[in-house]
């Protein structure tokens, strides 16, 4: 056959396969690794694009304050008809102004309003960090409990199948006179109650997944597949060390910070009213047309005005400021505490859920021994059926607790992170 006969036979080949596993690939779940589920939940979470809005608005804010700074120039204009009196004709006109207003001093208040203002925007970028550092977390926490979930619905089906085969070795037995029907009907109660905890974890397992999918706003009929798999890596910092970083980056505790520099721009503010203001202005009018005519003059003038008595509003007002700043840096005191204290917990659950993992080990490795010597005493006959089930139960009670400690572990260390500041990844 020629070379290029087969070539076309071979092409159509490969092309009928690649149709017939179309569907199939159409079909195959979305890979995810935890850097994919976080970003996917950075990218589409509404808290945090409310929190962009917000630094936005902040932003808006101190191109607001500081255009007191600049002059203001407004123009006016008038229109005006007089009717006929008898003793003068009927008449109208149009008169127009074009004013000039710049306050060259104002005690302070404009500087220490945008201050106010500046640090505002600061604080919503904060924010920003904040909302990002928090969305990270939840998406972490949401893949660690879908794999938590997953290891708990393998320990779940190995334990059916071990008490499924169990109770083919009695039933063998019975039907031989070796043993009494209530070993059949201890091991159909046992193996029972096993497929209930397995229906159970299968739906728990669904559920962690919907979350995932909610915190990453994604649709929830999307197929996934998650590829990372729960593991134990050890923290390498001290709790001192982690309370140090925690008080350089903590989002809140610069918040705070910021809080105590607005309070304190406001009694500068507040402050300004005990000092004159000092205002530049300039006008010019003209009538009958639409620009301003040739002749005439501008009007111009410095005025300086200082309120000497204001019947103790202005110093209402500095010591409510006052209080205010007070208030801000019991706020900013309370806050390191409460980070702190944070740091604090999550490092002691973190290393909790470390020494578990440890002794739950040595608890899987005897537990899978103590099965393996109940099995062989109960086939030689030595042996009891109870001391079959119980042996299973310890051994898939083994494993929970491991997988458990493995979970709390992992979102212990990934909340400790978030407590001192540090992007979850």
């Amino acid at each position: 056959m020629p070379s290029r006969y087969k070539n076309r036979s071979a092409a159509a080949l490969l092309a009928a396969v690649l149709m017939l596993n179309a569907p199939a690939a159409l079909a195959a779940p979305q890979e995810l690794a935890l850097k994919d589920s976080i970003a996917a939940a950075v990218s589409n979470n509404p808290a945090l694009k409310m929190a962009d809005a917000d630094k936005e608005r902040a932003a808006w804010g101190v191109d607001e304050a500081a255009a007191g700074r600049w002059p203001t120039l407004s123009l006016g204009s008038t229109y005006s008809r007089q009717p006929d009196s008898g003793r003068a004709p009927a008449s109208e006109g149009v008169s127009n102004s074009l004013r000039l207003n710049w306050q060259l001093y104002n005690g302070g208040r404009t500087a220490g309003l945008v201050d106010q203002a500046e640090e505002g925007l600061r604080s919503a970028a904060l924010g920003v960090t904040k909302a990002e550092q928090q969305v990270r977390l939840d998406a972490a926490a949401a893949y660690f409990a879908v794999l938590q979930n997953k290891n708990l619905v393998a320990v779940n089906e190995e334990s059916v199948e071990n008490l499924r085969q169990h109770l083919k070795t009695a039933q063998a037995k019975f039907d031989v006179g070796l043993v009494a029907k209530a070993d059949i009907l201890r091991s159909e109660v046992e193996l029972a109650n096993a497929e209930q905890n397995l229906i159970k974890s299968k739906n728990s397992y669904e559920l962690a997944l919907a979350s995932l999918k909610n915190v990453m706003s994604m649709d929830p009929a999307a197929e996934i597949a998650l590829t990372d798999a729960l593991k134990y890596e050890k923290y390498g910092k001290t709790l001192d060390e982690s309370v140090a970083i925690a008080r350089e980056n903590r989002p809140e505790i610069q918040q705070a910070a910021a809080g105590v520099n607005m309070a304190t721009s406001g009694v500068k503010v507040a402050e300004s009213g005990n000092l004159p203001t000092v205002t530049f202005g300039a006008s010019k009018g003209w009538n009958d047309s639409a620009l301003p005519d040739s002749g005439g003059d501008w009007t111009v003038s410095l005025t300086a005005n200082w309120n000497v008595f204001d019947a103790g509003v202005t110093k209402a007002k500095v010591r409510q400021a006052d209080a205010g700043l007070s208030k801000a840096r019991e706020q900013a005191r309370q806050t390191e505490d409460a980070v702190e204290l944070e740091v604090r917990q999550q490092y002691l659950s973190m290393q909790e859920a470390e020494k578990r993992l440890d002794t739950t080990e040595v608890a899987i490795a005897k537990a899978e021994e103590d099965l393996g010597i109940a099995r062989e005493k109960y086939d030689a006959g030595v042996g009891t059926n109870i001391d079959v089930i119980d042996a299973q139960l310890a051994l898939a009670q083994a494993r929970t607790n491991y997988y458990q400690a493995l979970y709390d572990f992992n979102v212990s260390k990934a909340k400790l992170t978030r407590a001192v500041g540090l992007p979850v990844e």
